[in-house]
């Protein structure tokens, strides 16, 4: 296991060091969840936070297997055809968010083309089984595009998330090159038709930099949330999971976060979360608040 107080990302204009963790803890959490067969974006994306929330009790679980349909090209999730879908997952996370004691938990997915419903219903099972098992948590689901059906999106309301959260992942220009299968406006719709089904939902999204964007797309982007009536906004720095995937163009410092972070509060968004190694789930039960 690599020691993290060691470990950084370094260029010529930034360094980021990777906080202390508890070794011992984290090995508890991790050993626990892969004796549930539980799988999180946590370690199949390669999260530098993992080991900080691990050896805090706390992961981000990731369900509807972890073979992801699409092809976007900074994610490091595997992609190809994803196996059957597990009916015992929603039970086994719900076991292990007992065990670990949590009030607040993040559910997300690979992309499902595949699937009709695109997994939407495998998403309200798990919902479901959390709110029998741990009916004091509270729940942030982390949806894919859907394909745009709004029908299983509402199903996906109607299960009564606490938050709903879908990722623009990068600004609108980059799409075509980086998420080739997905579509910018259509992200943009389902956020804006979640607040439509239920106008309390708090909604959320975010997107990485250092891929190139301009300082207006950025701002744009951030505009187009607010539009939509996104509640709260991640930013984070993009960091290359390997030399296959896209290599970063830009590291922003810790003060261009904090000027973007400025910017967005002027534009209206008051809850945001703007730092480099910010991730869409992490410290997700501070920022919900």
């Amino acid at each position: 296991m690599p020691d993290n107080s060691k470990m950084t990302f370094v260029n010529s204009q930034l360094e980021i060091r990777i906080k202390p963790y508890d070794k011992q803890k984290y090995l508890i959490t991790k050993e626990l969840l892969e004796n549930y067969s539980i799988n999180t974006v946590c370690i199949e994306a390669n999260c530098p936070n993992r080991y900080e929330c691990f050896s805090k009790g706390t992961a981000t679980f990731m369900i509807l297997g972890k073979i992801c349909t699409r092809n976007c090209f900074y994610c490091n999730i595997q992609k190809g055809i994803p196996k059957k879908v597990d009916n015992s997952e929603p039970k086994m996370v719900a076991e292990v968010i007992k065990k670990l004691k949590l009030d607040y938990v993040v559910i997300t997915c690979v992309t499902r083309d595949d699937l009709k419903d695109s997994g939407a219903g495998h998403f309200v099972k798990t919902i479901n089984e959390i709110r029998n098992t741990n009916p004091n948590c509270k729940i942030e689901v982390l949806i894919s595009d859907l394909k745009g059906n709004w029908k299983e999106l509402k199903k996906i309301i109607d299960a009564k998330p606490d938050i709903l959260n879908h990722n623009m992942e990068v600004v609108k220009e980059l799409f075509s090159k980086l998420r080739p299968k997905g579509n910018y406006i259509l992200s943009l719709e389902l956020l804006k038709k979640a607040k439509e089904f239920n106008p309390k939902l708090k909604t959320k999204s975010g997107f990485m930099l250092g891929f190139g964007e301009s300082e207006d797309q950025i701002n744009k982007t951030i505009k187009e949330l607010k539009e939509v009536n996104c509640d709260i906004i991640t930013l984070g720095q993009y960091l290359q999971p390997s030399k296959k995937h896209f290599k970063v163009k830009k590291y922003y410092t810790f003060e261009e976060f904090k000027k973007i972070k400025e910017k967005a509060r002027q534009i209206g968004i008051s809850n945001i979360i703007a730092s480099p190694l910010v991730r869409s789930s992490y410290k997700a039960n501070e920022i919900s608040k």
